[in-house]
């Protein structure tokens, strides 16, 4: 394992202490500001530390956010999509550097910290595509000798709230798409892993600079809820794309919608896979093992929950426990584990919570978990993935908990297991594995799955970029990525132009003077 955390840091232009926020190419901080120390949950060693922003630092960079969406707005949008394309290169020269960055700071797997990188080069290039493409639409006039289209234009400033468990994959799936929109961008990344964001603003502001654009189109401010907040009450803040728990995000929205802004909301998720008589049991092994221990199962995406038909239950619950018996737990930047950590001793304890709530009431675990302690396991994040039968009405199961815990539901009938995915307040992937066409049209139908990501013969976890992204429910129904998701950071504009020699009225309507 080729891995030197300091050389890494160096290449990235993170320091020992970073500071608080970047507006162009000036990075600060007040002066005795709290300083934070980012603790990987690998080893449990200091990476680096951070300062927290003030809420004077906040204006400022929204001050001169405001400033740089003055000119950015006027660059046409196929030039901007230039640039994005150069953000998108520079990304590729780095990916090496910034995915160990991503694995060790967040304990994802370093494939996965890769997967992530390449996330980000993805989008970068579909933002070129759709540079060219900010389509509106034309329409026939009732009025003679009127023309009548839609256009769009940017909205001003993107406030982008990221979450921990994807700390720089879902920052760009809003700032790509919100750059080539004419948008500005202030990213308060989670205070979790805020390093892997100041190395991605670096890379950014080189090429803005590079084109001696105002580099205020990307700004970033590390702090706590407060900035969250800050920003979510804030009416020079258009847009406000916020990733996390159901609980933040209805703070959030009501936030939001209380001054009539515009909120994107990716929240929670409780994700099950059915496997039906018909299924490949096989291929569903891979979909559910890896849906369900990938990130540790910190994914939105994450399989929480398996609705198994009763004729291959028992089967297929026994290659779930051999298959687990195999996974390999420990240091993510090794190639061979397939388990890092979680991402700190909170979300520990919460697990660990979570399979007692789940033993209480009645939860029957056929892989144990618990905690692993000592030698590689040291930074006291290292979890065991565990296996419970349950019902699926049971409120632990009812609730999203960040971590590899899975729980196995029988079913007898398909509108049974269908009415069991949707019976929980989330509403985000779900997926079927079945080779019955009749089984899969019925899952895909208006009748069928009521999240925003249904599956055929694949799992729950690996979205990619050309499709919208997000759910319903309390997942909070935005959509980010591909497809038509660009519309959301931009406004409609409804336009009538005359060229005759009079101006009659819609409607009919007669006024005469």
């Amino acid at each position: 394992m080729d891995f030197n955390i300091s050389e890494i840091l160096v290449r990235l232009q993170i320091n020992d202490i970073n500071e608080a926020f970047s507006t162009g190419s000036a990075w600060g901080s007040s002066p005795d500001v709290p300083i934070k120390t980012i603790i990987s949950p690998v080893d449990g060693k200091k990476i680096a530390s951070v300062k927290i922003a003030t809420v004077g630092n906040y204006n400022n960079v929204v001050e001169q956010a405001a400033k740089a969406f003055v000119n950015w707005r006027t660059v046409p949008a196929p030039k901007r999509g230039e640039i994005v394309r150069e953000i998108g290169n520079a990304l590729r020269d780095k990916k090496e550097d910034l995915g160990k960055l991503v694995s060790y700071e967040m304990g994802k797997s370093l494939q996965e910290g890769y997967g992530e990188v390449q996330e980000m080069i993805d989008i970068a290039d579909f933002a070129v595509g759709l540079s060219r493409q900010l389509y509106g639409l034309t329409m026939h006039s009732e009025r003679p000798n009127h023309r009548m289209y839609e256009q769009y234009h940017p909205l001003g400033i993107v406030g982008v709230i990221s979450a921990f468990n994807f700390p720089v994959a879902v920052w760009s799936w809003n700032a790509m798409l919100a750059w080539v929109c004419g948008d500005v961008c202030i990213w308060k990344p989670s205070e979790k892993t805020p390093l892997t964001a100041i190395a991605c603003q670096h890379i950014a502001q080189e090429i803005f600079k590079k084109h001696h654009i105002d580099e205020g189109v990307s700004c970033l401010v590390i702090g706590d809820r407060e900035i969250g907040e800050l920003m979510a009450n804030d009416t020079r803040v258009p847009l406000v794309s916020a990733t996390g728990s159901t609980r933040m995000g209805k703070a959030v929205g009501a936030a939001v919608g209380a001054r009539l802004g515009k909120s994107l909301l990716e929240l929670g998720g409780n994700n099950a896979i059915i496997i039906t008589e018909n299924a490949d049991l096989d291929m569903s092994l891979v979909g559910a093992v890896f849906g369900a221990v990938g990130t540790a199962g910190q994914r939105c995406t994450s399989t929480r929950r398996l609705i198994i038909h009763e004729s291959v239950y028992d089967n297929f619950k026994q290659k779930l426990v051999n298959a687990y018996a195999q996974l390999r737990i420990g240091n993510p930047l090794d190639e061979n584990n397939h388990i890092g950590p979680l991402i700190d001793h909170d979300a520990v304890k919460l697990y660990l919570a979570a399979i007692e709530k789940g033993k209480a009431e009645g939860a029957k675990f056929v892989v144990e978990g618990g905690k692993l302690e000592g030698g590689n396991y040291a930074s006291g994040c290292y979890v065991k993935p565990c296996i419970a039968e349950v019902e699926n009405h049971f409120s632990i199961v009812q609730h999203e908990t960040f971590a590899p815990i899975l729980y196995l539901i029988k079913y007898k009938t398909l509108d049974e297991a269908i009415a069991l995915q949707n019976s929980v307040p989330q509403g985000l992937s779900s997926a079927i594995i079945t080779n019955n066409l009749r089984e899969a049209e019925q899952f895909l139908s208006a009748a069928g799955s009521d999240c925003g990501i249904a599956n055929v013969n694949i799992g729950t976890s690996g979205a990619e970029i050309g499709g919208a992204f997000g759910g319903e429910k309390e997942t909070g129904g935005g959509r980010e990525s591909g497809s038509d998701a660009w519309k959301v950071y931009m406004r409609r504009q409804t336009n009538t132009i005359n060229y005759s020699k009079t101006l009659p009225l819609a409607q009919g309507i007669k006024f005469d003077l």
